[in-house]
């Protein structure tokens, strides 16, 4: 859909007072060069590159492309890039208020383009996931036969939100978050660029720091954040932005968390050991600290993880699924959604039978292995496949489980060195119960006792 008159009126006025537009508008990169973060997909001969003409001659045109990731960290700024910079016809369309008819439209209209002037069309398509699959359908011909060259946008895994045939006539291209440093870079060139603060006021370390952890990896929350709290701080004449003021203007407290520091470790600290004391209360508090500061939820998720076996073991046997599950789910959605995930996580593992009979399982295996006791394998045990084997009594005497009844013969498994060794002590807490029992009565018939 081409822009109609006051589309037109409106951003001819953007460009005549950019004052009037929000920081993140005016603070939009006019080059690729300008692009903080994701410098994997801006590398010379890239896709991005070659939409915009760079190296996009010849018989290999310029591909359609998908791009994935989380909000605010560059998609919409990569599109409006590529339609500043590129010589051909440039069309946005949302998925939210467009259909099949404006799609349809678009199409039309790059075609008659192509064969008036020979002009290429790029089209911009944001939030491409909420388009059913007979709107994805509908970009098919165009894309196939390049009448236009689509840049569609998502924050939804593509394998699941777009259409195969689509998937496989584009480029997918995944945006990584935004560190704290690509961030950083983006709020002093806020501050000094005269598109943006030009100096008017200064943002010192402290923060700084907060609105990073407000901003929690998304650059167009963390430029918000700055034009606000830079109005308060103007309105009040003072030419620092204090750590009170973003306090007041975000409406957030500054949490006291230092993500490479003790408060990191600590606090992580607390939150397991409130798991592994069944405080669910204390442990749902540790979390929201950590989500406050704006921690990597695949970290809190990666401890989640090993709380589950450390902690838990068989005496849930579903907690480690939980905490898996959450794992996935975190590294696929980020937050602000991950906190719901990492909370259920957080109160199934806290509420959860508890039992380290695994953690001292292993530890005692391993002190005896590093200690020595390795042993030889009985020969019973050892490979028989290969000629000769027999000759050396390998394989000879061994009895086949699946052949007695019970499935279990009384044969002897451990080298000699730690036969006898009981290493697994299952506790009587949740489901660990079970194994308490069933692990006596095998340990009787593999030592021949029993009926």
């Amino acid at each position: 859909m081409e822009p109609d008159l006051f589309t037109a009126a409106a951003e001819e006025r953007q460009e005549k007072d950019p004052a009037g537009s929000p920081l993140a508008v005016r603070m939009r990169p006019r080059t690729l060069d300008e692009v903080v973060g994701q410098q994997h997909l801006l590398r010379p001969g890239s896709p991005l590159r070659r939409l915009v003409g760079d190296g996009a001659g010849g018989p290999a045109g310029a591909s359609s492309v998908i791009l994935w990731g989380p909000p605010g960290i560059g998609k919409t700024t990569l599109a409006y890039v590529v339609s500043k910079a590129t010589e051909k016809r440039f069309v946005e369309l949302s998925a939210i208020t467009a259909g099949v008819k404006e799609v349809r439209a678009v199409i039309d209209g790059a075609r008659r383009a192509v064969g008036g002037y020979g002009k290429e069309t790029v089209l911009f398509l944001d939030e491409i996931h909420r388009f059913s699959k007979a709107q994805q359908d509908s970009l098919l011909p165009a894309v196939e036969n390049r009448w236009v060259t689509l840049i569609a946008a998502t924050t939804e895994n593509p394998y699941f939100s777009v259409i195969s045939p689509l998937l496989s006539r584009s480029l997918l291209l995944t945006l990584e978050p935004l560190t704290d440093d690509d961030l950083r870079a983006l709020l002093t060139r806020a501050l000094t660029d005269e598109r943006g603060l030009g100096g008017a006021v200064t943002l010192p370390e402290d923060a700084e720091a907060h609105l990073l952890r407000v901003a929690g990896g998304d650059a167009r929350r963390a430029l918000t954040a700055l034009e606000a709290a830079a109005g308060a701080a103007l309105a009040k004449g003072e030419p620092e932005i204090s750590l009170s003021t973003v306090e007041e203007t975000v409406d957030r407290a500054a949490v006291k968390y230092d993500r490479d520091g003790d408060q990191h470790y600590d606090v992580a600290s607390a939150l397991i050991k409130s798991i592994r004391g069944s405080d669910v209360d204390a442990a749902l508090h540790y979390l929201a600290r950590m989500i406050e500061a704006g921690e990597d939820p695949r970290f809190i998720a990666r401890r989640l993880m090993i709380s589950a076996s450390e902690d838990i073991g068989l005496a849930d046997p579903g907690a480690l699924p939980i905490a898996v599950a959450a794992a996935q789910a975190v590294a696929m959605i980020g937050f602000p959604e991950a906190a719901l995930t990492l909370s259920h996580a957080t109160i199934a593992l806290a509420l959860a039978p508890k039992s380290n009979a695994a953690t001292t399982a292993i530890g005692a295996a391993l002190a005896d292995v590093r200690g020595g006791l390795a042993g030889s394998v009985p020969p019973h045990l050892r490979d028989g496949h290969y000629k000769g084997a027999a000759e050396l009594g390998h394989a000879q005497g061994y009895v086949y489980p699946h052949d007695v009844p019970g499935g279990i013969a009384a044969q002897q498994y451990a080298p000699d060195t730690v036969h006898g060794k009981r290493y697994y002590e299952p506790t009587r807490y949740g489901a660990e119960a079970r194994y308490a029992d069933v692990v006596e009565r095998v340990r009787e018939r593999l030592r021949g006792e029993g009926g």
